[in-house]
């Protein structure tokens, strides 16, 4: 039994889910979101809510029932809320820019990292922290981890790009015998 996908999910006040066969389509005014169960699934919408039931008694389908329900639940959550992550920017003369959809890094490299991003995600940069924003947890994510990986943290003073939420193991530096 799939704990999160015996729960069921509640729609809220604008937004509107179909269901056609394998595929629910998940809309807020012109955004739309579609979500293929491949046949895994059973999903009905009754009352206001998304009911989430595996087809069969195997172990995959009950591995997907709750991968289709969370699946849905980061949909309707982007669709209302949204998601967000910040990294933050350390180290002397690291710096970053937006211009356009072109995030601009100076990683102490010898050349700038422009790193283009989709339209649908807004990234905005104040001080030394970059946060990103979108509707879709997966595409935030990514955009947010291959943004870290140009210049990851280092563990003996802490330069680099990091989560605003992650803490850097350090490291003692090399000490002198006397």
């Amino acid at each position: 039994m799939s704990r999160i996908g015996k729960k069921p999910i509640a729609i809220p006040a604008g937004i509107e889910v179909s269901v056609n066969g394998d595929v629910v389509e998940i809309k807020k005014g012109s955004v739309q979101k579609v979500l293929d169960t491949k046949g895994n699934v059973d999903v009905k919408v009754q009352d206001s809510e998304i009911v989430f039931s595996p087809k069969g008694a195997d172990r995959q389908s009950s591995a997907f029932w709750g991968t289709y329900r969370a699946l849905a639940q980061n949909i309707i959550t982007g669709l209302t809320e949204g998601f967000k992550k910040q990294l933050e920017i350390n180290g002397v003369g690291y710096r970053a820019a937006v211009n356009g959809n072109i995030l601009e890094l100076q990683l102490g490299f010898s050349h700038p990292i422009n790193y283009e991003f989709p339209k649908d995600i807004q990234i905005v940069v104040e001080k030394n922290v970059v946060s990103i924003q979108g509707n879709d947890k997966q595409v935030v994510g990514q955009i947010a981890a291959e943004i870290r990986s140009f210049r990851a943290p280092e563990p003996y003073k802490g330069k680099g790009v990091k989560y605003s939420n992650e803490t850097i193991i350090r490291k003692a530096g090399k000490t002198s015998k006397k």
